[in-house]
């Protein structure tokens, strides 16, 4: 599962692949921005990623798009 963050004051979003389903995901986003707390993913290589709740400005959760290679690919 492909999750992109935008952050409040921050030119660029974050991109995390995560194993997560679209369900953790929200649960976890709407936990962290409630509550005022963090929001935490782990990615597919075991890195955890820390947000602020408060600084999340958007989310955005989608598949993950394997297999594009090459032009005209899609």
């Amino acid at each position: 599962m492909e999750v992109t963050i935008g952050v409040q004051n921050v030119a660029r979003e974050l991109s995390v692949e995560t194993d997560s389903s679209a369900e953790e995901v929200a649960t976890a986003v709407e936990a962290a921005m409630t509550e005022g707390g963090v929001l935490r993913l782990v990615d597919t290589k075991g890195r955890t990623v820390l947000v602020p709740g408060r600084a999340v400005g958007w989310i955005q959760v989608g598949e993950s798009e394997h297999g594009k290679v090459g032009f005209g690919a899609g």
